[in-house]
């Protein structure tokens, strides 16, 4: 998520992400945001859980993000659920586009935060897990938490 030595602290996360989807790439972007967006964010208030990224005439687009009005804002606020603008680079944009129109593949916000004073979104390229991947990747956990079990007993 974060390269830099610069603070990070996270906003949102969407959690179910990782469960419902196999993760084939990340891309960090960000985001172009009104002032009153930016306070709501900055008060932690934000919910990317029904989100998704789209392409729109070669720009990259987060619809479904929901940031809440600024309590202490004006008539000027901004709409909760507008659809937000992302900034990356060209080379990145082509290379999602061609990516994004593969069959099954689709574009999922897995992180809101900041990082120093800027808004970063970590957007995940994905594809749909089956019933039993889910079920495989269940029995995962339980195998490695038995083991872990096993062994904090020997100690």
């Amino acid at each position: 998520m974060a390269r830099d030595s610069q603070a990070v602290r996270v906003i949102a996360k969407n959690r179910r992400a990782r469960h419902d989807y196999e993760i084939l790439d990340t891309l960090e972007c960000g985001m172009a945001l009104v002032g009153t967006e930016v306070k709501s964010l900055r008060a932690g208030r934000a919910s990317i859980g029904e989100a998704y990224g789209r392409m729109r005439r070669g720009e990259l687009w987060l619809v479904g993000a929901t940031i809440p009005e600024y309590s202490h804002g004006n008539m000027f606020n901004h709409e909760t659920t507008r659809d937000r603008k992302l900034l990356a680079h060209g080379r990145e944009l082509r290379s999602l586009e061609k990516r994004v129109h593969e069959k099954g593949v689709t574009l999922v916000p897995l992180t809101l935060y900041f990082r120093g004073h800027r808004v970063k979104l970590e957007l995940a390229l994905v594809r749909g897990k089956r019933q039993r991947d889910r079920r495989q990747d269940q029995k995962q956990r339980d195998a490695k938490r038995e083991i872990d079990r096993a062994m904090s007993r020997r100690r």
